[in-house]
């Protein structure tokens, strides 16, 4: 028998001082069984960074033709696609070839590794944008983690603060490329 996700209930109060966007949302979050809690939280976090009334939760772990969150037009054109972790070249070619904007938030213990490694082959690809979470930095993302959960989530510049009642997480985004 097949695990099932675990469901998460967010509401999530969203400051985003950089577009002056101003707002609360209610998602409802399912973690994949194999998907750490950072890793879950890291998508909500990325989520409310690039809020937007069309952007989604896809299947993310589940499938391999679609990336973590996606901005799908009312007339089904992908209109920004949204990767997290250490991602391919490969797996971001089948970004360009689908959605107008690529956007790629690394993170882990060995994502200056990876960089290295896929660097020139992923400044080669149009329309991508690679951005680094520091790993220390997301350590108490775990601690947040609750099945409901109201989170408060503010961005000035390049820096992401997550709040929840008891905890929280400050985070300085680095752009790669």
């Amino acid at each position: 028998m097949a695990l099932k996700p675990t469901i998460y209930k967010v509401n999530l109060q969203l400051s985003d001082m950089n577009r002056h966007c101003y707002e609360s949302v209610s998602l409802t979050v399912a973690q994949h069984p194999s998907e750490t809690l950072t890793r879950m939280m890291v998508r909500i976090m990325v989520y409310g960074l690039n809020y937007h009334r069309d952007l989604s939760f896809t299947k993310g772990l589940s499938a391999t033709d679609e990336p973590e969150l996606w901005q799908v037009s009312p007339s089904g054109e992908v209109e920004h696609w949204i990767e997290l972790g250490q991602a391919s070249p490969e797996r971001l070619r089948k970004g360009v070839s689908r959605a107008q904007q690529i956007s790629l938030y690394a993170y882990g213990s060995e994502t200056e590794i990876w960089w290295q490694k896929h660097q020139q082959a992923i400044t080669q690809l149009p329309k991508v944008s690679v951005w680094q979470l520091p790993a220390e930095q997301l350590a108490p993302l775990e601690d947040m983690a609750q099945r409901n959960m109201d989170l408060s989530l503010m961005i000035t510049d390049d820096t992401l603060m997550l709040s929840s009642a008891e905890h929280t997480c400050e985070v300085t985004l680095q752009q790669l490329s």
